[in-house]
């Protein structure tokens, strides 16, 4: 992996756990705030989106090394996560090896 896109790689990721958290603590109100819903559903329904989304956010993001940057760049991109002005910076090749639609 060239050295510049590691530097941009880290901003992505950075910019993509920022956006996963903020989608998810809104998920997370929205549960929360539904007065439909009775309050023990609310509560069992809350703790199994937590579960998931914690599950999810290990996936997508827990470890920071060049080897790992390639699959979880991926499943960024993937989830819709990743800033495109900052794609725009990377290598050709390395935004091919990590395009998600290679994979559908």
């Amino acid at each position: 992996m060239k050295e510049s896109d590691w530097k941009v790689f880290k901003e992505i990721k950075q910019k993509a756990i920022e956006k996963f958290c903020t989608c998810t603590l809104q998920e997370y109100t929205e549960v929360i705030n539904n007065e439909k819903e009775h309050v023990h559903n609310r509560y069992l329904l809350l703790y199994k989106l937590v579960q998931n989304r914690d599950k999810e956010m290990g996936l997508l993001f827990d470890g920071h090394s060049r080897s790992k940057a390639p699959l979880q760049l991926l499943l960024i991109r993937g989830k819709g996560l990743a800033d495109n002005q900052l794609l725009k910076k990377l290598s050709d090749d390395f935004l091919q090896e990590t395009d998600p639609e290679i994979f559908k």
